[in-house]
């Protein structure tokens, strides 16, 4: 347990917190349309378990804080100077998840249940394209001071996952924040838990909801959604929003305790070229840009080959055109001339591990580059003559793919043969 100097009461503090979270929720409001029973889009109010989109695979974001760093209990656990009873959260980690933290419930049925994967995220960020989870563990205690001296009265190991969902063809994102009591004793199990959410950044709040219910019974799930409007404007722009939940335990004959968990996952952007609007999407998550040897069997050969000697799979995209310009000069600016091929490169133009950020070329036998060697390695590019047809489809799909997946500069993305 923190323990903080004797003046710095938890009712005091729970006061502060609760005084400072009606006026930021009030002047959010004030700023923010009107909630409606169910404003949320069809297309994002029941989104498929997992991701629908096949191409979109979760994954852990690279060097994700642990959620300890994401949440705070605002020393709510220091022990007050006078007698009395009172509550406190902590933020709790451990090595092993508690057996059943995640068992699933029935009550989770009023909102949106989070994919399977979202099991992974234990202490960091898992997502894909349009959804990011991330779950982690709280203990809230009852205690009560006599003479100085305190007993605890109960304790609540709760578990508690934030969800983020969005749509690329939307301006609109999902903060859901589910909680569930899996073990606890004495007073503590009598709380009830609400939020109140709140942001920082270009977006306003369309909605927030999380009613006050009990903590018990074990593994019976609690949850706030509330839903965020992207407030970019100008047809190049792009932004993130801090979104944030304050969770508030309540029991009576004991001060309220107050734990705060935030996210800011998703990107929403106006910037995707050939596709004006807004959409978001988790931006450090990739999704997978696939040639298929159906659709265009030389460019799946000669990319799947260039990947076998070492070159990489994940890209990141470059929309600055002098470094495609490059990039392609460098590879197949001296292209020999076969009657019914062009030139293709791997890693694309369109990525930074093009040649213009160093490397040789490589190539393969039937390849039609006579005196560029084989090679092997995570650098350079790879040439090869394949069909005009599949280097001209090509340059549709990469280009779909991007508007699809809003793909924007330094995004990665996942070059895959299928």
């Amino acid at each position: 347990m923190r323990q903080n100097a004797a003046g710095n009461t938890v009712l005091r503090l729970a006061t502060t917190i609760v005084a400072t979270l009606a006026a930021v929720v009030g002047s959010t409001a004030a700023s923010s349309a009107q909630p409606t029973p169910d404003a949320r889009p069809a297309s994002i109010a029941r989104p498929l378990t997992p991701d629908g989109n096949a191409d979109r695979k979760p994954e852990p974001k690279p060097e994700s804080a642990p959620a300890s760093l994401a949440a705070s209990s605002r020393d709510t656990c220091a022990t007050p100077a006078s007698d009395g009873r009172h509550g406190c959260v902590e933020v709790t980690t451990a090595d092993t998840p508690p057996a059943g933290a995640l068992r699933r419930s029935p009550g989770l049925a009023a909102a949106v249940t989070p994919p399977q994967w979202c099991d992974q995220a234990y202490n960091q960020v898992w997502g894909t394209r349009t959804q990011a989870c991330i779950w982690s563990t709280v203990t809230y205690t009852t205690y009560l001071v006599t003479n100085g001296q305190r007993t605890t009265t109960g304790q609540a190991n709760i578990t508690v996952m934030q969800y983020n969902y969005t749509d690329t063809g939307l301006g609109r994102y999902a903060h859901q924040i589910d909680t569930s009591m899996y073990s606890g004793w004495g007073d503590a199990t009598k709380a009830t838990i609400d939020g109140q959410a709140t942001l920082t950044g270009p977006c306003t709040r369309n909605s927030a909801t999380f009613p006050a219910k009990p903590l018990s019974p074990v593994n019976s799930w609690n949850t706030g959604e509330s839903f965020w409007d992207s407030a970019i404007t100008g047809p190049a722009a792009k932004g993130k929003c801090k979104t944030q939940w304050y969770l508030t335990f309540n029991n009576p004959g004991y001060d309220p305790a107050v734990v705060d968990y935030s996210m800011n996952e998703v990107r929403c952007d106006n910037a995707t070229a050939g596709r004006p609007g807004i959409g978001c999407v988790i931006p450090w998550a990739a999704s997978n840009l696939v040639y298929t040897r159906t659709a265009t069997p030389e460019l799946a050969d000669h990319v799947a080959k260039a990947q076998a000697t070492g070159l990489p799979s994940r890209l990141t995209r470059t929309e600055d055109q002098t470094v495609i310009d490059s990039n392609r000069t460098k590879a197949c600016g001296s292209a020999p001339s076969v009657p019914g091929k062009s030139c293709d490169e791997y890693p694309i133009a369109s990525s930074q591990q093009g040649l213009n950020a160093g490397g040789t070329r490589r190539t393969h036998p039937g390849c039609g580059f006579s005196g560029v060697p084989a090679g092997t390695g995570p650098v350079g590019v790879s040439v090869c003559m394949i069909a005009v047809a599949d280097n001209n489809s090509q340059g549709g799909t990469n280009t779909q793919f991007f508007r699809r997946e809003r793909v924007l500069q330094d995004d990665p993305f996942n070059v895959v043969v299928q």
